[in-house]
């Protein structure tokens, strides 16, 4: 073997090892996005599974003691509240989006005023 065909051969495993980084580097981000899906999923299901429970409470109660609807005045930010509360966005910069990383400074502000 001489010194050509060794540095032939170098050439081919750097190109293969470049090739499997590649497919690694590809993989890692698949799984970052697959991570991120999951935890948003599973943020959306408590939620849900919490609103489920209120539901069912608000359904369990006596007719004698139905909760009254809450008053007009204010709904628009009560709303807003309870959507925040519920992990979403409610600022102008990330509005509807869920909250993944806890409070929003935008959102407080807003909420604040």
């Amino acid at each position: 073997m001489d010194k050509q065909d060794i540095f032939e051969q170098i050439d081919g495993i750097e190109e293969r090892m470049g090739a499997t980084y590649e497919e690694l580097g590809a993989l890692k981000k698949r799984i970052i996005t697959l991570i991120e899906e999951n935890k948003r999923l599973s943020i959306e299901n408590q939620q849900l599974r919490k609103l489920i429970r209120q539901e069912e409470t608000v359904l369990e109660q006596p007719e004698g003691l139905a909760m009254e609807p809450p008053p007009v005045i204010g709904a628009g930010y009560d709303n807003l509240t309870r959507l925040y509360n519920e992990g979403f966005h409610i600022c102008n910069v990330y509005y509807g989006h869920l909250r993944t990383e806890g409070d929003c400074l935008f959102c407080l502000s807003f909420l604040n005023k």
